[in-house]
């Protein structure tokens, strides 16, 4: 019973840990664009660095069929894009302060960050 506990425990540790503590590795915005897949829950890469007062690119690819990866909401900005399966799909940023922004998928599952320099 106890190993049983222990797994569980270990579990939800994960799941938090995936979820709502992982980083993943930071990508550096070059010549204004970046390509950005969506699979497997997560975009990647999930956390871009680009610098402030220049416009961006973003090219996000959809790889994965669940209807949550269908959108990417970018709160900050008021921007929500379809994302067709396997086509890329271009979101085009304006100058930004400097500052960390936040991506989502519609539910939130998926997370990614602008990070402005």
């Amino acid at each position: 019973m106890l190993i049983i506990n222990l797994l569980g425990l270990l579990l939800i540790a994960l799941i938090v840990w995936w979820f709502w503590i992982y980083q993943g590795p930071t990508s550096q915005l070059d010549e204004g664009r970046i390509t950005i897949s969506v699979k497997n829950g997560v975009y990647e890469p999930a956390h871009i660095r680009i610098k402030a007062g220049q416009p961006a690119v973003l090219g996000f690819v959809r790889q994965d069929p669940s209807p949550c990866a269908s959108v990417v909401v970018f709160q900050d900005f008021d921007i929500s894009e379809e994302l067709p399966l396997n086509q890329a799909k271009e979101v085009r940023l304006q100058p930004m302060q400097p500052g960390h922004y936040p991506f989502t998928c519609q539910m939130q599952m998926y997370r990614g960050e602008l990070i402005v320099e």
